[in-house]
């Protein structure tokens, strides 16, 4: 790979770790999406973002949680029933043919939820067990089997179905992201081969972003031109998926 698209790739990187961490979420779609802007392989792309997603999962969870963000009634339902079905996913290599149009469904899905931030419930109510287990393990093999860690859905549905306020549902969704990529890469150990050199270039890149957003979504919430700009990147990326396959 080329060093202008090494520190191109790292810039976007920086800035979608930044960016996502900032409302708990660790960048796995945005790294798709910096990715698949610059053309890289479906065999590169799942376990770089699973990896980079584990970092500023670390660090989100952390900032989220120390700063009172975190409900482990709410976190440990759908972790348990999502991380065997993210070790499933992960353990599932899509062909390109099937992989691209897959991961470009959820980039347009994650724009989507990021610019529909309308209905919000005020009111925080507990969540029954059952859609709990339900919607925990559908994160997860979708999770799994596209290399993102699953906070771009969790977090909108514990804020629609009124089960967490906002900065909560970000400590829980980070927190998910951490277990549910984990699970993920060593469901999919053996593409860590593909692991590119260029990572131990976007690794700090990834982790200087991650510790920047965290630490200013934990404390405010994010601008909504932020959220606007991200979802315009997530539309651009998950269009070209679709339509390069």
């Amino acid at each position: 790979m080329e060093l202008q698209t090494t520190i191109a790739l790292a810039g976007l990187i920086f800035l979608a770790a930044a960016l996502y961490s900032s409302v708990g979420h660790a960048g796995a779609s945005g790294y798709l999406a910096a990715m698949a802007l610059f053309g890289l392989a479906p065999a590169v792309m799942k376990p770089t973002a699973l990896t980079l997603n584990i970092l500023v999962a670390v660090i989100a969870t952390t900032k989220f949680y120390r700063a009172g963000y975190f409900s482990w009634k709410l976190f440990t339902p759908f972790a348990l029933s999502s991380v065997p079905f993210a070790f499933i996913g992960g353990a599932i290599s899509l062909p390109g043919y099937l992989y691209k149009p897959v991961v470009g469904l959820v980039l347009l899905y994650s724009a989507y939820r990021l610019v529909a931030g309308k209905g919000i419930k005020a009111e925080v109510t507990h969540p029954p067990l059952l859609p709990v287990a339900a919607s925990g393990a559908g994160i997860g093999l979708l999770s799994g089997l596209t290399g993102v860690g699953g906070g771009i859905f969790l977090s909108p549905l514990l804020l629609f179905a009124g089960w967490a306020e906002m900065r909560q549902a970000s400590g829980v969704a980070a927190a998910f992201i951490l277990v549910n990529s984990a699970a993920a890469l060593l469901g999919h150990y053996s593409a860590v081969s593909h692991l590119p050199a260029e990572v131990a270039a976007w690794a700090p890149a990834a982790i200087l972003g991650g510790w920047i957003g965290a630490q200013y979504g934990s404390k405010r919430l994010p601008a909504p031109i932020i959220l606007n700009l991200l979802a315009a990147v997530l539309l651009v990326a998950g269009l070209k998926m679709l339509f390069t396959i």
